[in-house]
């Protein structure tokens, strides 16, 4: 790593891979990068990373989509594999400048709807952050999600997808992707910052006419049901609002469907069985 990256000689690389028509040069340009990747997320992550500047390549307009999301590919790896080998400071740095990337990216309809599989891949690096660093190194981060969703309805539907990919990782995947006292872990800092989360929803539920605002609601809400305390679900207005004002809706009606069904085949016992006896 004592020699600068030439960038435009990844851009070549990069460019074999996606638009190359002879295959031997498209195989040798795959490993090329897989090596890469591989050198990046190994022993020496930290000088690597370095070395590599995702920040410059990200933020460069001179840089092809393919070649920068190739190194959201890089960073993604390093933070699964290597984070914990970082220096505080860099990975203080990397968390601040995906969280502004994210924002920048969500923060107006027409840079969100630009480059959907950009801004999947950094939400899906922020989870891994989050995962890393939630709650003993970032404890406001539900806070932090939920009040910035609030400012801006763009803004708001990728927030409401980054918090269906933690609950996701958490409660689904987490088994494979990390420790049984992790996952415990995250699962209890989940379930104590929910409120702030359930009162996000509310909101949006109370407030908002943005269609595809409330349809991600919905898809995320759909995967908190069979998590959340059963109080949120049955001692509040949320089956009658899904019931009465969403429900009749052609546009949210599958959604609403899907938590509706989620909603009655929960073990609840008795307690409530008269609500859900209503909803049938």
């Amino acid at each position: 790593f004592t020699v600068p990256l030439d960038v435009n000689l990844l851009e070549q690389v990069v460019s074999s891979v996606y638009q190359g028509s002879d295959p031997a040069t498209i195989n040798s340009a795959q490993r090329t990068l897989s090596q890469l990747q591989e050198r990046i997320s190994g022993e020496e992550a930290a000088s690597a990373l370095n070395w590599f500047r995702v920040d410059s390549i990200l933020e460069s307009t001179a840089i092809s989509p393919n070649t920068k999301f190739y190194a959201l590919q890089i960073l993604e790896a390093a933070i699964k594999y290597r984070w914990k080998t970082l220096p505080a400071e860099q990975c203080n740095g990397i968390k601040s400048f995906i969280v502004n990337l994210v924002i920048q990216r969500s923060n107006t309809e027409e840079a969100y709807r630009g480059n959907k599989l950009f801004m999947s891949k950094l939400n899906v690096i922020l989870v891994q952050i989050v995962k890393q660093e939630w709650p003993h190194n970032w404890p406001s981060f539900i806070s932090d999600i939920v009040n910035a969703g609030k400012a801006n309805e763009t803004l708001c539907e990728n927030n409401m997808l980054i918090l269906k990919l933690l609950s996701e990782e958490v409660f689904d995947f987490s088994r494979d992707e990390m420790t049984s006292a992790k996952a415990k872990k995250l699962k209890e800092s989940f379930n104590a910052d929910f409120s702030l989360i359930f009162q996000l929803c509310e909101y949006i539920m109370a407030n908002s006419v943005k269609q595809t605002l409330l349809v991600c609601t919905f898809q995320t809400l759909l995967k908190f049901l069979n998590w959340i305390p059963l109080g949120y679900i049955f001692e509040t207005s949320l089956v009658k609002t899904l019931v009465y004002k969403f429900l009749p809706e052609p546009a949210f009606r599958n959604d609403v469907l899907a938590c509706l069904t989620e909603i009655g085949s929960l073990d609840i016992g008795t307690i409530y069985e008269s609500l859900t006896g209503e909803m049938g």
